[in-house]
């Protein structure tokens, strides 16, 4: 397979677009209901922001854009998300060209990225901005590399345009370049890259694109930190010496999570070429290598003097995704023949694109079997058709307690409004009549008759206009999408009248 990609690159990006395709295409085929950031995107995206919550809003941004063309769909999700990854490998295959001699290890260095799960599993089971920031993390190791070989205005610009989609893809990403900087100054041959002109672009081009959110972030400090901040530091009720021993063990653990698959795979083949690589170096694999260390350097320090007490493995994504692309450099700079490694590799790749989009896929029906119910298990789709049928009136405006839910009803409710307390300041003037209430939905793990949440309760008290509940808080039951005979999801909802309107 490598070998026929090494005649014909377009076949590599022929395949990987097959492969995401495939994805896209058994997301629509599975229930209409939403994972918790597809859920939170789709709520998102009814406004377009500087700044929304505690992430970035870069990939907001492009979700939105999505949404106008194809509405609020599934499909407006997975399509946005698969095309973004796409790019990913086009872009590290396109830095892994530039800097490796050895074709069919510039095409390893791409597969590669299929042996990470937080890329290659998570990202398509749920994430969105870790996605975003992959992507610009991608672009910069691109735009850098280009710029280290053969410095032009191009280069630079786009290193700028990089950096400057990262910060607002998360806060995270700058630890990336401020790695690269540092681990630059460490080899001469390309410390001069960074005393020149064009630098100016970079910084021009990147300050260009932050600028509007920062300036939004610096009034929002509390809310863009805060709910990061408190996963950083979960266990703050630990002394000091546990909470740094837990977010170092946690550091550990993430690091092993993420890179163990890749070395096992680089090891099942290359074999003995591989043990002798690691004694292999060249000004690419010294900038990689050192990069590597400076980040888990920087990320000690976040745990010893930053009190984080919880390291998770997704949040290394934009910083060793390069590990595959680090290993086929050093391959490349032991300047050995590598026999049939290639084509070992080549078939745990196969594998892995065959086996990743079933898993995906068959945990949803397979939940029925292991008794346990994911997400996209839930019956959102009929419960919001049937709370919507209960009354003849259509509401103006639907109010939920949680993001994921406010995404399936605007998925299975299209056309109106979605709110979430807390997010008020996006709330547009609706009508609220007879004939046009508002409603409340709300649920607890499905459970009957589930408490209405206290941010509910405040958010009905704080609209003046605001009557009574009519009728009282109702609660509707319906089975799990592939579930067991009798095991059903409830959710309770009300709807809201002014006090002198009428059912």
């Amino acid at each position: 397979m490598i070998a026929r990609m090494m005649r014909d690159s377009g076949t590599l990006y022929l395949l990987l677009a097959i492969y995401f395709a495939v994805n896209v295409a058994l997301r629509l085929v599975l229930p209409n209901s939403l994972e918790l950031d597809e859920g939170q995107q789709l709520f998102l995206a009814q406004w377009l922001a500087v700044g929304y919550d505690t992430q970035p809003p870069f990939y907001n941004w492009l979700q939105y854009g999505v949404v106008q063309v194809l509405g609020d769909t599934v499909l407006a999700l997975s399509l946005l998300k698969n095309l973004m990854l796409f790019c990913c490998y086009g872009l590290v295959g396109a830095a892994a060209h530039l800097v490796i001699r050895n074709k069919a290890l510039a095409i390893i260095a791409v597969l590669g990225m299929l042996t990470i799960p937080q890329i290659v599993f998570e990202s398509q089971r749920d994430l969105t901005h870790s996605v975003a920031v992959l992507f610009a993390a991608c672009l910069f190791i691109y735009a850098l590399f280009g710029a280290l070989k053969s410095p032009n205005v191009f280069s630079y610009l786009l290193t700028g345009i990089a950096i400057g989609i990262g910060m607002i893809s998360k806060y995270n990403f700058a630890l990336l370049p401020a790695a690269a900087i540092i681990a630059i100054l460490f080899e001469a041959e390309f410390r001069g890259r960074l005393i020149n002109w064009r630098m100016l672009l970079t910084i021009i081009a990147a300050a260009a694109i932050v600028t509007p959110h920062a300036m939004w972030f610096l009034d929002n400090v509390d809310v863009a930190t805060g709910r990061t901040l408190g996963k950083l530091t979960q266990d703050a009720s630990a002394d000091r010496a546990s909470q740094i021993t837990g977010g170092l063990f946690s550091l550990a653990v993430a690091l092993i999570a993420f890179g163990s698959l890749t070395v096992i795979a680089f090891w099942i083949s290359f074999g003995r070429r591989f043990h002798e690589s690691w004694a292999a170096s060249s000004p690419w694999t010294r900038l990689v290598g050192r990069m590597f260390l400076i980040l888990i350097v920087a990320l000690i320090l976040l745990v010893v003097f930053g009190g984080a007490s919880l390291i998770k493995d997704r949040w290394l994504t934009p910083f060793f995704f390069m590990l595959p692309l680090y290993l086929s450099l050093k391959l490349d700079a032991l300047n050995q023949t590598i026999g049939n490694a290639p084509k070992r590799f080549g078939w745990i790749a196969v594998l892995i694109m065959i086996a990743i989009p079933l898993a995906l896929f068959a945990r949803v029906p397979a939940a029925q079997y292991l008794g346990r119910y994911a997400k996209l298990n839930v019956p959102y789709q009929p419960a919001i058709e049937g709370i919507l049928a209960s009354r003849q009136a259509r509401p103006s405006l639907i109010v939920t307690s949680d993001m994921q839910m406010a995404g399936n009803l605007r998925l299975n409710a299209p056309g109106i409004p979605v709110m979430v307390p807390g997010y008020e300041r996006f709330q547009k003037n609706y009508v609220f009549d007879a004939t046009h209430p508002v409603l409340l939905v709300w649920r607890d793990k499905g459970a009957e008759f589930a408490e209405m949440p206290e941010a509910l309760r405040r958010w009905h008290a704080s609209q003046a206009e605001v009557g009574r509940v009519e009728p009282s808080e109702q609660d509707i039951a319906e089975p799990y999408h592939y579930g067991k005979p009798g095991d059903v999801y409830h959710f309770s909802y009300a709807w809201i009248y002014p006090k002198t309107g009428t059912q």
